[in-house]
């Protein structure tokens, strides 16, 4: 059955397009566009064709999962060629998103024409990829390479008016009228007698930019740092280069090749694995999702401290009314003032406007009365991590809250199927664990206690993706998904400074691997502090503490920080090393190489995985994966911990933990799920 439509409306030719949900570029769709543009093309009633899509948008983009798989039919290529060549002028009429593929399409076209709403682009980089269907050929040539290289290398959707004054597009449509609106405009085009505007032929926004290797070298200099790691955005500028220097066949060649050594990179294989594992963390088996809207109508926060103000401005900027708790008036009024000055920062900035913040604040309740709690429809508690406060606060919530509401609370490590024991709707309970900053991070644990609720749990789905974050629902056990399995990470860390290694040589090692920052920079960055050290046990970060040693807002943690926060390698500390290492009979002689370094600090991160499978606390490894990327900051071209052990091999990994635990003992045993994987020779993730 085609998913294509062909008529006529007077001289114009109307290629439509209902493929649903996203008009992917499958090949069905390959092939209606082929046979639509023939059947157009040569009737003599027809002297333009709009190319135009039903449903909720145009061309979203390629149907990635046709990636390596060979296809009869034609290809985007034929597609291509078919527009470009036809003999008459091509319209498209662009709404909703024409990215990727989507947008190459629209570049064959010989017209672009958009609604207002509408965004259009080329994100090929976040799947580690570049734009493989001659959009880093075309692009330049309709905006200029200095543009084409930002619009590119950032990925993200250019909203139609934006869109216009770049020059993607060559005329806006009026809202909700696009057929109407491209047909008049395909009739203006044939009264001006406008020729065919063919883009492979264009020169004139790429003439000034040939032999101007500077442009391309600084663009390079300014983005060193956001590069580092990642392979698309190299072979993005040497495109365009060609784009540049190279006659647009010869360009198309060297983007083809460039293309396929990204389609066949690990860097490129973990970014595709990523975007299906982040889109498949709310498919849990035994809670659908209805289609029913979010009936959250108004949120209640427990604690106006940091973590409860970026709680809140999380769900203002959703819209959804906000009460705001605490038990000091003094509290209270800080932590709405902090709210406000966050939003007057983005407003300094041009990221809010006035009026956008007005919205907000108005949206915002702050009140000391428990009664005020039984108007929320869902009531999250964000006070301090202790098990005691926060049994206390649910049995006052249980007490206050309406029937039906959903009791939440945002604890980082704790257990809260004994939490939720503290009121009389368990059944009501379950965690949302928000990770700092709460406004800015993506990522949300659900955390399902034993005794929550189906549709609690559904709510709390469709509430992360309300508030634009990622759920990854987990069962309750210490520290849960993320900070469970990076734990094991930092103790290993903490262990190398008593046998020989430095600060710098940890974090170097882990920076190097792809981390913006190892974790004694990142502990000096977020501060020491910010929980207690274990008091019953003598440790460098407690020692650093009591020296008054908080990290870079004191200017000396791990390592010592000049005004400008730069960071150099500190005498103290390496002297607080030495005494534990003497109190504890050192002296510490060992060294270690970068990769012994990795080994140390990560497999135990992929042990640690396992056993979260094992225990049934991780319904996935791809969960890990995303809570560890998108909560740690894990490198995404890596794949997270269990994508970057399939790639190693699990037999590497499980050797490896052997050799650590006949050295250091049994925290370092492979798990059995880990040695029965790493025998079969399976993979944890596909």
């Amino acid at each position: 059955m085609s998913v294509g439509t062909f008529i006529k409306e007077g001289e114009i030719g109307i290629l439509a397009i209902d493929s649903p949900p996203v008009n992917a570029l499958g090949m069905k769709v390959r092939t209606a566009l082929c046979e639509g543009l023939s059947q157009l093309g040569s009737d003599p009633e027809v002297k333009a064709i709009v190319v135009i899509c039903r449903g909720r948008t145009f061309f979203a983009g390629a149907d990635i999962s046709e990636l390596g798989q060979k296809l009869d039919g034609p290809d985007l290529g034929q597609v291509l060629r078919d527009m470009e060549g036809a003999p008459k002028p091509v319209i498209a009429a662009i709404h909703g998103t024409a990215l990727g593929g989507g947008y190459e399409v629209s570049m064959c076209c010989h017209y672009r024409i958009a609604v207002p709403s509408a965004k259009v682009g080329l994100p090929e980089v976040k799947l580690g990829l570049l734009p493989g269907g001659q959009g880093t050929q075309r692009l330049p040539r309709i905006v200029g390479a200095a543009a084409a290289l930002e619009i590119m290398v950032g990925g993200d959707p250019i909203p139609a008016p934006r869109a216009l004054e770049l020059g993607m597009i060559d005329a806006l449509a009026e809202e909700g009228k696009l057929q109407e609106s491209a047909i008049a405009y395909a009739r203006s085009i044939l009264a001006a007698g406008q020729p065919i505007q063919r883009v492979r032929d264009r020169e004139d926004k790429i003439a000034a930019d040939r032999g101007n290797s500077a442009l391309f070298d600084d663009f390079r200099r300014r983005n060193a740092r956001a590069f580092r790691g990642f392979k698309a955005p190299e072979l993005i500028v040497r495109a365009v280069e060609a784009a540049v220097s190279l006659p647009f066949d010869e360009g198309h060649k060297r983007e083809r090749a460039l293309f396929e050594e990204l389609r066949d990179s690990p860097e490129s294989a973990a970014q595709r694995y990523f975007f299906f594992a982040e889109r498949g963390t709310s498919k849990i088996p035994d809670v659908p999702i209805t289609p029913a809207p979010l009936d959250i109508a108004r949120v209640a926060i427990i604690g106006a401290g940091t973590m409860g103000g970026g709680i809140a401005m999380s769900f203002l900027n959703a819209g959804i009314p906000v009460i705001l708790s605490d038990t000091r008036q003094e509290a209270l009024e800080n932590g709405v003032a902090v709210i406000r000055r966050n939003y007057e920062a983005s407003a300094r900035r041009g990221k809010l406007t006035a009026e956008a913040l007005n919205v907000r604040m108005k949206l915002l309740t702050a009140s000391l009365d428990d009664q005020a709690l039984g108007e929320a429809d869902l009531i999250i508690e964000a006070a301090f991590e202790d098990m005691a406060v926060k049994k206390q606060i649910f049995a006052r919530l249980d007490a206050v809250a309406k029937p039906g509401a959903i009791l939440a609370t945002n604890t980082s490590y704790l257990d809260v199927d004994e939490i939720a024991a503290s009121t009389s709707r368990p059944d009501s309970v379950l965690g949302l664990h928000f990770f700092s900053p709460a406004n800015v991070m993506r990522l949300l644990e659900v955390v399902r206690g034993k005794e929550t609720a189906v549709p609690v749990i559904e709510r709390g789905i469709k509430l992360a993706k309300a508030l634009g974050k990622v759920p990854v629902v987990s069962r309750v056990c210490h520290g849960f998904i993320a900070n469970r399995v990076m734990a094991a990470r930092n103790r290993q860390a903490d262990a190398l400074l008593l046998e020989g290694a430095t600060p710098q040589q940890v974090d170097e090692a882990l920076y190097d691997y792809g981390f913006a920052m190892g974790p004694f920079r990142m502990r000096d960055l977020a501060g020491l502090d910010v929980t207690p050290p274990d008091p019953t046990t003598r440790t460098v970060r407690g020692e650093l503490l009591n020296l008054g040693r908080r990290g870079q807002k004191t200017g000396s943690g791990y390592y010592d920080y000049d005004d400008s926060r730069n960071a150099s390698p500190s005498p103290v500390t390496a002297g607080v090393i030495a005494d534990i290492v003497a109190e504890r009979g050192g002296p510490a002689g060992a060294t270690f190489t970068a990769e012994e370094i990795v080994a140390r600090l990560l497999y135990p991160v992929v042990n640690e995985g396992a056993k979260l499978l094992e225990e049934g606390i991780a319904l996935r490894a791809a969960d890990i994966d995303v809570a560890c990327i998108l909560g740690y900051s894990w490198p995404i071209f890596t794949g997270g911990p269990m994508f970057w052990a399939d790639r190693v091999g699990l037999s590497q990994i499980v050797d490896g933990l052997e050799r650590l635990a006949q050295s250091h003992g049994g925290e370092f045993a492979p798990t059995a799920l880990l040695r029965k994987m790493a025998a079969e020779g399976n993979r944890f993730t596909s």
